[in-house]
This record gives structure tokens, C-alpha cells and sequence, in this order.
């Protein structure tokens, strides 16, 4: 592969997927541009905001009550919220600190906070840092779902029946409004509904939200070049700064020519060795061990060094994911998949030779497993895939509620694919038929040439292909005729007239077929009259070959033979005729008349 082939797989991918992602935000982020101010423009200037000596209290609730968390204090520091503050539904409260952060009123937003799990010696400041951070974190990494955050005080969703009445139930006091990876652990993002004292009830971000934002804005907070960049170079481009777009296309081309340094350095390694299996391998591995290098060192750098807010980024953080995973996904089956096919090729025996058995059993469980780790594998990088999306989330949930109906409708549609890929494994298990076999399926006579995830493909002796169902083959009646030894017997059969010498044809047969070098010698000669017609006997000669089609061959021969030699005797008196027996004196009679 040239560098110009390469450039087209790898450099147009991550090209197109960019654009594409641009195009496709680009209207949603023109609208929030609109009124949203650059809330990064001033960065917080202390990496951590809370005092080296953490001394943290606990967050005592009063007595229980469903509506909401009765606390015994809250915010020490900054005080309750002003009543002009709307925080009386989860929305509100979430409304309210967004909008009061796009327009960097901090201090505003933070009255949003529950900061009961914090130490009471955080000043004021600190805690408008704190709401900065919050924001930066769910503006990159975090999408909410506005429409599923409920409007009420109750937090309870108005869900509507067929009668337009509403559903009665408890009410909430506690709400997820998103979920952020976090190391091993997801932080769960939470408002929560509280009561101090005698005043009513408002809901709040979550103390224990609140306690992670340190930790979040650290893994997921502007890089280092966010903080490098002057700021001429802030403006805006599709709602993105310029500098960023520039320098998200300048990683690409490095990625790029990481990925082909390393597909080249990969070719010529390999070359130094001089292990077959090795190069063979390599020289089918470098192009996707290149493109899946590439990708990641893409992922990795922009990860470290360009961090993205908006819609835009929780939608290019995902999709370059499950890239990687689709190109790591990719190279592990091709390794397997090359590996597998080296084996075959190179280290097992020819199994076009019937009688090396245990070859085509080989190449048969390599065929099978090849295709059933391909699956898996296949299934687990599309596992990886899907569980970065938190959306299926809710799927997953709605799906096992109805798990009857589901398992009921997935039985029926994939009834016959799943058949047959269970029809596959239990072939290699018991071995009914095996790559390489002779059988006979439907009055079709071919060798068994591949078996696949769900079917067996049969080449038959005039070069057709027979694409038969596997759980056909374990359901249905075939012959095999290599099932235990390629070895095969074949009758020829025979008509003579009655007068026949049938010694003369049967030592005639036994020099036949001791004079031909396709007779294997495990049957001996055998001529036996097996029945008698009307007009003529029938004669059946048995031969036997070292495999079915030598078997054949041998039989036509010896056919051909027998009949030129029946026929040869006293000028063909002994070949099967018709008898009439034709009464003289009726023919004088009719004469005389």
C-alpha cells in the first residue's frame, strides 16, 4: 500500500467525520451563540479552590419525609437564595445556572449549589470558581436532556393517559440530570429537593454533585493550551474558537503521518525477519495496526491538549470513541483472521486428499472458531460502542420491562440465523460433516468446500455451488461418504444373455482391475450374478478407490472394459437379447389358405 492509498482510507475518514460533525451542529450551536457569552474567556486561577487542610462536616437530614430532604443548615458561606431566584422546580434550578453562568454571574449561579459536604472556611470566591468549573464540565461533557428534566415541584413528569387525565404519584426528590465518567465510576449528576427550617422547599445541585466538581474539572477542565492561547486567538468559528479548529486539523495530519511512519517501521521490521508465519501476518496487519495507531494517538492528543464545549463536544468526544474502538476492533479481527488463515494454509496438509482426515477436521475447527471469534469479537467492540452512549440507558430499561415481548419477537426473527449459528458449533462438536468430505444433498454429489456462520457451501462435480442452511445439516438426512474413511466401493452393473460364461467375465474383471493403478486392493475382485430378468442376467463387479472420485473414475473404466469384452465373445451371441418363438405350422396353414 502507497502512501496515497493510505492518506484516502485514513486521512478522508477522520476528515469527513469532523466536517460532518460541524455541519450537522452547527445550527443548534448558532442559536446558543446568540446568548451565550465565552465562559472560558477568564479561566479559574487556582487549579483547586479548597483549602489543603479539608475539614468537612457532616450533612445532617432531619426527619424523613418523600417531598424532600429536611437539612439543619445550608450554604454557611453564601446564605439562602434570594427570592428572585426561581428554584422551585428541577428545570428552574438547572435554567438558572446555566444562563447565570453564560453571563458569568458566578455568584448568582452558585446559590443554585448545595454546599453542605464543603469545609465552612471556603470564601466566597472559591465558590464562585466552583460554579465556573460545574458549568465548564457539563458545557464539554455533558448532554442534558431538557425535555425528560421535569417542570413541577414535585419533579414528577406529567405523563398523560389515553383519557387525558394525568398519572397520580409520589413525589420526587431527587433527580439525575446527566452522568460523567469519572476513572472506574460514574458520577451521577444530581438535583435534589431540600427544606431548611421553616422556609419551603427548592431544589438544589446535590451536595455530594457538588463534591466531585474538583475532581471532574481536573479530568475533564480546559488543557494546557486553552490556557497558553492569547486572546486573539479566541474568536469564534462555527461557535468553536478558530484556534482550536485550526489545531484540531493540524493533529489530524500528524496523526496521520504517525499512523503511516508506524505502517512503514511495521513493514520493515517484519522484512528483518525471516519467519514466514511473521511476515505473512505482518504484511496483512500493517494497514489496519497503522490506521488503529493513527486514530489513537489522534484520540489521545486532542484529549490532552484541545478540550471542546457546547453540543459539539460530547458529540466529537464520542464519535472519535467509538472510532478508536472500531479501529482496535478491526485490527484484532484481522489478526485473528490472518493468523487463522495462515494456519490453514500453511500448517495443515493438503485436504483435497480425502484420506488426510485429520487435516480436514483441522481446517474444519479453524474454519468454525475463526468465524465464531470474529463474532465475538465483533459483538464486544459494538458492546464498547454502545455503552458510550447514556441514551440507551433509558432503552435498556424500557427493553426489560417488556423482556417477554422482546425475547418473544428476537426468538421469531432471528430464529433461523440464530439456528444456525448454534447448527455451527454443535458441526464442529460432532463432526457430521467435515471441510473437504464428499456428500450427496438433495441428489447433489460435491465436496464440503467451506463452512461458514450459517451455511455450508457444497462444490459440486460440475462446478456448481451448493449453499445449504447448517441447521439443514444437522436436521436433515445427507450422505457422507468420508464421514469415516475416504475409501469407497462402487458396483458395476451389468446385463448378458443367459448362455454367458460367467467365470470367463469374472477372471476378465480380477485382471482388470489388478492391472489398474486406481484400485486401492482393500475389497477383493467380486463378480456375483444378482438377478435374472425375463431377457437377461444381471451382473453386478464391485471396485473399490482410495477416495470417491478415484472410486468413480475406477468404475467407469472397468464399465467400459467389461462391455467391449462381453462383447467381443463369439461376436456379441452373449449380449442381452430379445427371444421370439415363432410357430411353422400357423405360417403353412396361412399359406395353404
Amino acid at each position: 500500500m502507497n502512501i496515497g492509498s493510505f492518506k484516502h482510507i485514513y486521512f478522508s475518514t477522520l476528515l469527513n467525520i469532523f466536517l460532518l460533525l460541524i455541519i450537522t451542529t452547527a445550527h443548534a450551536q448558532k442559536e446558543n451563540a446568540n446568548q451565550a457569552k465565552d465562559s472560558i474567556r477568564e479561566l479559574p486561577e487556582k487549579e483547586s479552590v479548597l483549602p489543603e487542610s479539608k475539614v468537612y462536616k457532616d450533612n445532617p437530614i432531619g426527619d424523613y419525609n418523600e417531598a424532600y430532604y429536611k437539612v439543619s443548615r445550608l450554604n454557611n458561606v453564601m446564605g439562602l437564595p434570594p427570592n428572585k431566584y426561581n428554584l422551585q422546580t428541577p428545570q428552574a434550578t438547572l435554567e438558572h445556572f446555566i444562563v447565570h453562568c453564560r453571563n458569568q454571574d458566578y455568584k448568582a449561579a452558585a446559590y443554585a449549589l448545595n454546599l453542605n459536604l464543603l469545609p465552612d472556611n471556603i470564601d466566597e470566591k472559591a465558590i464562585q470558581e466552583l460554579a465556573q468549573k460545574l458549568y465548564i464540565v457539563l458545557d464539554s461533557r455533558v448532554k442534558i436532556d431538557w425535555d425528560g428534566l421535569s417542570d413541577r415541584p414535585d419533579g414528577q413528569s406529567d405523563i398523560q393517559t389515553t383519557t387525558n387525565q394525568a398519572i397520580a404519584g409520589n413525589p420526587r426528590r431527587s433527580v439525575v440530570f446527566g452522568a460523567v465518567d469519572l476513572g472506574e465510576r460514574d458520577i451521577v449528576l444530581r438535583l435534589q429537593r431540600v427544606k431548611y427550617k421553616e422556609y419551603g422547599a427548592f431544589w438544589l445541585v446535590s451536595s455530594n454533585t457538588v463534591e466531585n466538581i474538583e475532581d471532574l474539572y481536573t479530568e475533564y477542565g480546559p488543557r494546557k493550551l486553552d490556557r497558553m492561547m492569547p486572546s486573539w486567538a479566541r474568536f469564534k468559528l462555527f461557535n468553536a474558537p478558530i484556534w482550536k479548529l485550526v489545531g484540531t486539523f493540524i493533529l489530524m495530519g500528524i496523526s496521520f503521518l504517525v499512523g503511516w511512519i508506524f505502517y512503514k517501521l511495521l513493514k520493515f521490521i517484519f522484512k528483518r525477519f525471516k519467519k514466514i508465519w511473521l511476515t505473512t501476518i505482518a504484511s496483512k496487519l500493517a494497514k489496519p495496526g497503522a490506521i488503529a495507531f493513527g486514530v489513537l494517538f489522534f484520540y489521545i492528543t486532542l484529549n490532552e491538549l484541545i478540550s471542546f464545549a457546547g453540543p459539539f463536544a460530547s458529540n466529537i468526544y464520542t464519535l472519535l470513541l467509538i472510532l478508536v474502538v472500531g479501529s482496535i476492533t478491526w485490527f484484532i479481527m484481522k489478526f485473528i483472521d490472518s493468523f487463522m488463515i495462515y494456519v490453514a494454509e500453511n500448517q495443515i496438509a493438503d485436504v483435497s486428499m480425502e484420506e488426510n482426515s485429520e487435516a480436514r477436521q483441522s481446517l474444519t475447527y479453524i474454519s468454525v472458531a475463526r468465524r465464531i471469534i470474529t463474532f465475538l469479537v465483533t459483538i464486544i467492540g459494538i458492546s464498547i460502542v454502545l455503552s458510550q452512549f447514556r441514551s440507551l440507558e433509558k432503552l435498556g430499561i424500557s427493553l426489560l420491562a417488556s423482556a417477554g415481548v422482546v425475547t418473544v419477537i428476537l426468538g421469531v426473527a432471528a430464529q433461523s440465523t440464530l439456528g444456525n449459528i448454534i447448527a455451527g458449533i454443535q458441526i464442529a462438536i460432532t463432526k457430521p460433516a467435515k471441510i473437504g468430505d464428499t456428500v450427496i444433498i438433495n441428489d447433489n454429489w460435491g465436496y464440503v468446500e467451506d463452512i461458514r456462520f450459517t451455511y455450508m457451501v457444497v462444490r459440486t462435480w460440475d462446478l456448481r455451488r451448493l449453499v445449504v442452511p447448517l441447521k439443514d445439516i444437522i436436521s436433515k438426512t445427507f450422505e457422507n461418504w468420508s464421514m469415516t474413511s475416504a475409501n469407497q466401493i462402487r458396483p458395476i452393473t451389468l446385463y448378458a444373455d443367459y448362455h454367458v460364461d460367467v467365470d470367463k467375465i469374472r477372471e476378465k474383471f480380477k485382471e482388470f482391475l489388478e492391472s489398474s493403478d486406481k484400485w486401492d486392493r482393500e475389497t477383493s475382485p467380486s463378480v456375483q450374478v444378482v438377478e435374472v430378468t425375463d431377457k437377461a442376467i444381471k451382473i453386478r463387479a464391485l471396485c473399490s478407490g482410495k477416495d470417491a472420485t478415484t472410486s468413480w473414475d475406477l468404475h467407469c473404466e472397468l464399465r467400459e472394459k467389461l462391455v467391449k469384452y462381453i462383447s467381443s465373445l463369439e461376436k456379441g451371441n452373449y449380449l442381452s437379447r430379445s427371444r421370439l418363438l415363432v410357430d411353422t405350422k400357423w405360417d403353412q396353414n396361412q399359406n395353404n389358405l
